[in-house]
C-alpha cells in the first residue's frame, strides 16, 4: 500500500458543536435522557426523604424537650408520665456508644482476619462452605440472636466474668459482684456476633479486588505471604475495610430486639462493664413505645433524633476518613 495515500487521507469528520454539547451533557438519546431523569429524580427523592425524616423528628422532639423539667442531655431518669415530666438521654447515649465500641473492638479484627483467611490462606474447597456459613449468619433475624443471647450466652458468661474479675477487677471496669450477666459487655459481644458477617463479607470482596500484579511484585521481591498482605493487600483495602466497619457500626448503633432481650435495663451509668443494667436508644424506644402516652412518644422520638444525628456523624466521619485514604481505593488503583 502506498504510504503517500495514507498520509494524504482526509482526517475523520469531527462532531459538530451541537453534538459536542449533547455528549457533554451525557444524554444524546431518548433512553439516556430517561435514565438520567430517573437517576437524578431518585437522588433528589432520597434527599427529600432524609429532610422529611429530620424535620419530623425535630418537630416532635422540640414539643417534648420544651416541656422537660430536667436536662435532656444529662438527666439520669426517664419519667414522662408525671407532671411535670423529667427525662434525659445520658444513660441511653452512654449505653449505645459503649456497647457499639465493645462490638467494634471485637468484630473488626476477627472479621478482617476471616476475610484474609478466606482470600489468601484457606484451601479452595473450604472457601465456599465457610463463606456460606457467614452469609447465613447475616440472614438470621435479630430476635433469634436475642433469644440465643438470653438463653445460651447469658448463662454461660459467668466463667468469663469470674476470670475478668479475678485478673482485671482491680481496674474497676471489669469488677463483678455476681448476678446475671445482663450487662453492657454481654450486649457488646452479642452485637459483635451480629455485625461480624457484614464486615467480613464486604472486607472479603475488597481484598479480592487487589490487583494480582501488586501481590506478584511483592512476591518477586522475596516477600513472605504475610508481608504481601501487610504491604499490598491491607493498604489497598483499607478504605473498604473502613466502609465495612461503618456499616457494622450502623447496625450496632440501631440494634433493637436483640439488645432488649438480653439487657437488664435501668437508668444508671455503671462504672463496671460487668454490672447488669444500662440502656440504649433503640432498646428504650422499643420497650416503652407501645405503652407510652402521646407526650411519651414525643420524648422517645426526641431520643431517636439524637440517634439519627449520631448515625449521620458516624457516616460523615467515615466519608472523611475514606476521602483521606482515596489513593488506596480500588477505584484509583
Amino acid at each position: 500500500m502506498d504510504t503517500t495515500q495514507i498520509a494524504d487521507a482526509p482526517p475523520p469528520p469531527q462532531p459538530s458543536t451541537v453534538e459536542q454539547k449533547r455528549a457533554a451533557r451525557g444524554a444524546t438519546r431518548p433512553g439516556d435522557r430517561i435514565f438520567l431523569g430517573f437517576s437524578r429524580g431518585s437522588g433528589i427523592l432520597l434527599l427529600v426523604i432524609m429532610a422529611a425524616i429530620a424535620g419530623f423528628l425535630t418537630y416532635r422532639a422540640v414539643l417534648a424537650i420544651s416541656k422537660d423539667e430536667g436536662n435532656f442531655l444529662t438527666t439520669f431518669e426517664w419519667n414522662t408520665g408525671v407532671n411535670p415530666p423529667v427525662f434525659g438521654i445520658a444513660v441511653l447515649a452512654y449505653g449505645t456508644i459503649v456497647s457499639s465500641i465493645i462490638a467494634m473492638l471485637i468484630a473488626v479484627p476477627v472479621s478482617v482476619a476471616i476475610a484474609l483467611f478466606l482470600t489468601h490462606y484457606a484451601p479452595r474447597r473450604l472457601r465456599g462452605p465457610i463463606a456460606f456459613v457467614i452469609d447465613l449468619l447475616a440472614a438470621v433475624p435479630s430476635i433469634v440472636y436475642g433469644l440465643w443471647g438470653a438463653l445460651i450466652l447469658v448463662p454461660h458468661m459467668s466463667g468469663l466474668y469470674g476470670w475478668l474479675n479475678d485478673y482485671l477487677g482491680w481496674t474497676g471496669i471489669f469488677s463483678w459482684q455476681g448476678g446475671a450477666a445482663r450487662s453492657m459487655l454481654t450486649v457488646g459481644i452479642l452485637l459483635a456476633i451480629m455485625i461480624l458477617p457484614i464486615i467480613t463479607n464486604v472486607s472479603r470482596e475488597v481484598f479480592r479486588q487487589v490487583p494480582q500484579m501488586h501481590e506478584e511484585a511483592a512476591l518477586a521481591l522475596g516477600a513472605t505471604r504475610w508481608e504481601v498482605i501487610r504491604m499490598a493487600v491491607i493498604p489497598f483495602g483499607r478504605s473498604g475495610v473502613i466502609s465495612a466497619s461503618m456499616l457494622g457500626l450502623g447496625r450496632a448503633l440501631g440494634e433493637t430486639m436483640a439488645v432488649a432481650t438480653v439487657l437488664s435495663p435501668d437508668f444508671l451509668i455503671h462504672s463496671s462493664l460487668l454490672d447488669p443494667g444500662g440502656g440504649t436508644f433503640a432498646q428504650n424506644i422499643a420497650s416503652k413505645f407501645s405503652e407510652a402516652t402521646e407526650f411519651g412518644r414525643d420524648a422517645l422520638i426526641a431520643s431517636g433524633l439524637v440517634l439519627f444525628v449520631i448515625t449521620l456523624l458516624v457516616n460523615g466521619a467515615a466519608r472523611a476518613i475514606i476521602a483521606r485514604r482515596k489513593e488506596y481505593s480500588g477505584a484509583n488503583a
